[in-house]
């Protein structure tokens, strides 16, 4: 069982064509990571942004004309 494993593990090691496939899913994973984490933060900016507009917007409402 182990030996069955340890060549399932380095298979990679043997065909060049499925390390860089692997080393290309890498880093595809790492951009895609990476553009979520600035989308969310992008969202978050624009979440507080318009909190502050309602938040503006409604104490202009309540002020006496």
């Amino acid at each position: 069982m182990a030996k069955a494993l340890i060549g399932h593990l380095n298979s990679d090691l043997r065909d060049p064509r499925l390390a860089l496939e692997n080393a290309r899913l890498r880093n595809r994973v790492a951009e895609l990571e990476s553009l979520v984490r600035r989308l969310s933060e992008e969202n978050d900016t624009l979440m507080s942004a318009r909190a502050a507009e309602i938040l503006n917007s409604d104490a202009q409402d309540l002020q006496p004309a």
